[in-house]
């Protein structure tokens, strides 16, 4: 590398070097012509000398105009944090333009515990420290400027003029923004932009191009890209994954389960395999019409070893996250597809939960082994399912796949019977299947069967995790409990309310028991309102998280409930399963080159499980999020080619502006405008949720059906918008007087009353 020559008058290049690295502060221009006492044409002279250093990549310049050495951190720089492990907060610069990945640095805390979560920037002094880096808090900063991903379009601005807009991915955004400046985007293109300034100043920023977005995966990758989903693994972590994937695989310390007819039953579509099951009839005669079973869980906490690259990539994504397109895995696919997924005919490292089940359905013991397995089959729902109700194997099973599923459906009536008796709440929710092509076209977009072949898993896996969280409670261990606490009052009120419009009385007085919600749910099984009756069942529940302080499962209606049965996709399962290597002394032997040796929960995880839920919990709602957006926009793409066309809808929502359809069979959420609803003036009602016209002469509420034109399909929102099949174009009534920054017939754009400025453009008056 060329080195900048030095001036006569001013520092050497070495000596500025020295005073960056030595300095506690951050360092600027200023700060280098005070040290060395510079003044006049000398500081113009240094300045000169910096931007040549600059150049030659002796010198980064960071944010805030300040020095560093190339390649390595600024002294002081923002971070953003990443995750936190147990005690121990980490962070990454939030901004890094060097080569490789960027350094991982611990925050200290002394004096602030708890002070700092993930996706918080920090102003800190970095320091080097035992080849790595640390971080010293300064401060903790306000959130960033506001990052839309949108598509950029070419339209008319304020005076008639060819203007840059940018029009977000998110449906429930009302604004298109004018673009300052759009890097090296063009029109058409998927970006992300920041926005800049505030009021009539407000403008979009590109900061990244991220492509077609109407390329393969690229409805998906909106949600990755707006939620900022991690989806690509390190070099780091691939390396660690494949040394993990060559761990040696014998029967030293664990049970050898291998002769044992062990199924998969997973949907068509699985991408990796977490579970297997087992069942036969008790022959011990103290359990009479009993029966044995075990539930065999991939054995992750084997080759995902704490503290490793891989725990900490996992642990920063939370759970993998599933498309219709493609799969965000929280482990490389080394791992989740291959060594750790169950696979028939290959020899493969589980947790065996070992389960004695009564006549009556109940558990009544457990335990828990580290084993070795050889799943005789990999079977589809429906397979199975048609399979057990034919008595009829498929040709390519082995002689004992029918007789493990004949087995599987005794054991599960009684598992089944006990659930009755429990009475957890019953919301048979549809859920939506998009069904794709060889190329990634739609090819079908249909309400996924709901089969007996389902509920059976569903109840071993929840009885294998009632086990894990029972077996960890007898020893007096941590445990990262699923919970679910009951509704709230608010929650309960609103309910009644709603109950009301439909005549049907809600005392709230009585005892709350997910049973309670079953009767209402029976007392509309005729109606065709059910749907809507569920859904606000469904709204009145609280959001399940993930936490070491046990409230219970209040749906399932169980008193301890753990997640351990999907640690190929869930961290919380993995630490369930290192809690259970720890209290029941399931270390396997071995030292493994090139891993971390513990596969156990360790100490510090142990008093940190509080955190670590939080930050679970938050990315499991970011995926479920992002993966209904996703669902959203494929709906909208497969009806981008109905547009004009009428449809079936019911009414979901009502408000002031106008009411809310989902389209029957689809599950496409739009907007009917109030505007377009007919010549009278219509009124909302809020205690019965209608829109009423003037004259009384039509009203709408929820759960009505109605036939709708479809009028705009928006791919990359997501974003439907329907009509009245006979309302003529723009509506019965015309539109409102157009303000601010919307664009009028005339194509003007004018600062209205409330002072929208005139580049912003209202999306509901897009043409």
């Amino acid at each position: 590398m060329k080195k900048p020559k030095p001036q006569p008058g001013l520092p050497t290049f070495d000596q500025i070097l020295r005073f960056i690295e030595e300095s506690n502060e951050a360092v600027g221009k200023r700060e280098i012509a005070k040290h060395f006492a510079l003044h006049g044409n000398d500081k113009i002279a240094l300045k000169a000398l910096l931007k040549d250093m600059t150049d030659e990549g002796l010198v980064d310049l960071a944010p805030g105009r300040a020095f560093h050495k190339h390649g390595g951190l600024p002294r002081v720089t923002v971070l953003r944090v990443t995750s936190i492990d147990g005690s121990t907060v980490w962070a990454v610069p939030e901004h890094w333009e060097a080569a490789g990945p960027a350094p991982r640095l611990r925050v200290m805390e002394q004096g602030r515990k708890g002070a700092f979560g993930v996706g918080d920037r920090i102003l800190a002094r970095t320091e080097e420290r035992g080849g790595g880096h640390v971080a010293h808090p300064m401060k903790k900063l306000q959130a960033g400027g506001e990052t839309v991903i949108g598509v950029l379009v070419d339209d008319m601005g304020p005076g008639g003029k060819p203007t840059l807009w940018l029009r977000p991915a998110d449906k429930r955004a009302r604004y298109d923004f004018a673009v300052a400046d759009k890097g090296d985007a063009k029109v058409g293109d998927l970006v992300r932009a920041e926005l800049t300034g505030r009021g009539p100043a407000i403008r979009a920023k590109v900061v990244e191009r991220l492509g077609d977005p109407f390329a393969p995966r690229a409805l998906s990758m909106i949600a990755i890209a707006r939620h900022e989903i991690p989806h690509v693994f390190s070099a780091e972590t691939l390396a660690e994954a494949d040394i993990a994937a060559k761990l040696p695989l014998t029967p030293e310390g664990r049970e050898d389960l291998r002769d044992l007819p062990i199924v998969a039953i997973d949907p068509i579509d699985a991408r990796d395999h977490d579970d297997a099951v087992w069942a036969a009839p008790d022959e011990d005669a103290a359990n009479k019409g009993g029966w044995r079973a075990i539930v065999a869980i991939a054995d992750v906490s084997y080759y995902v070893r704490p503290d490793g690259a891989i725990d900490r990539e996992a642990r920063r994504r939370g759970n993998s996250v599933y498309f219709p397109d493609q799969v965000v895995p929280m482990l490389p696919e080394t791992l989740s597809a291959g060594v750790c997924s169950l696979k028939a005919g290959q020899d493969r490292a589980a947790m065996a939960c070992h389960l004695v089940i009564d006549k009556h359905g109940k558990v009544t013991s457990w335990r828990f082994t580290r084993a070795l397995v050889r799943l005789r089959a990999n079977i589809a729902y429906e397979h199975a399912q048609a399979a057990f109700d034919a008595d009829t194997p498929r040709d390519e099973w082995d002689a004992d796949v029918l007789a493990s599923l004949r087995n599987l459906w005794g054991c599960w009536a009684l598992l089944a019977k006990a659930r009755a008796a429990r009475a957890p709440l019953d919301l048979d929710l549809p859920e939506r299947q998009v069904i794709l092509d060889e190329k990634g076209a739609i090819a079908e977009i249909r309400v996924r069967d709901r089969l007996d072949s389902m509920r059976l898993i569903e109840d071993y896996m929840i009885a294998a995790n009632v086990a894990a969280a029972k077996a960890l409670e007898a020893k007096k261990s941590p445990v990262m409990y699923r919970i679910h606490e009951p509704p709230s009052r608010e929650k309960l009120v609103s309910l009644k309310d709603y109950l009301e419009t439909f005549e049907r009385a809600f005392a709230l007085g009585q005892v709350i028991t997910p049973a309670v919600f079953n009767r209402l749910i029976d007392g509309f099984s005729e109606d065709d309102r059910l749907p809507e009756i569920m859904q606000a069942i469904l709204r009145s529940q609280t959001q399940a998280y993930y936490g070491p302080a046990n409230a219970g499962h209040f749906g399932l209606a169980l008193g301890s409930y753990a997640h351990f049965t999907s640690p190929i996709r869930r961290y919380a399962d993995l630490i369930v399963h290192r809690a259970l290597v720890d209290s029941y002394k399931l270390e396997v032997p071995g030292k493994p080159k090139g891993l971390p040796e513990r596969t156990g929960l360790g100490e510090a995880d142990a008093k940190g499980l509080s955190r670590i839920g939080e930050a679970i919990s938050a990315l499991e709602r970011r995926a479920m999020e992002a993966e209904r957006e996703t669902v959203d926009r494929y709906v909208a793409a497969y009806l981008a080619t109905k547009t004009g066309e009428l449809v079936l809808a019911r009414i979901t929502g009502v408000q002031p502006f106008g009411f809310f359809v989902t389209v029957d069979g689809l599950g496409g959420d739009g907007l009917v405008p109030v505007s377009t609803l007919g010549r009278e003036r219509f009124f909302y009602d809020e205690a019965a949720r209608t829109l009423d016209s003037e004259h009384g002469r039509v009203s709408y509420g929820i759960g009505q059906k109605l036939e709708l034109r479809l009028m705009d399909a928006n791919p990359i929102s997501g974003a439907l918008r329907f009509e009245l099949p006979d309302a003529p174009e723009g509506g019965f009534r015309g539109r409102p007087p157009r303000r601010d920054g919307i664009k009028d017939k005339a194509g003007k754009h004018a600062v209205g009353k409330r002072g929208r400025p005139a580049n912003i453009k209202h999306k509901g008056r897009r043409r």
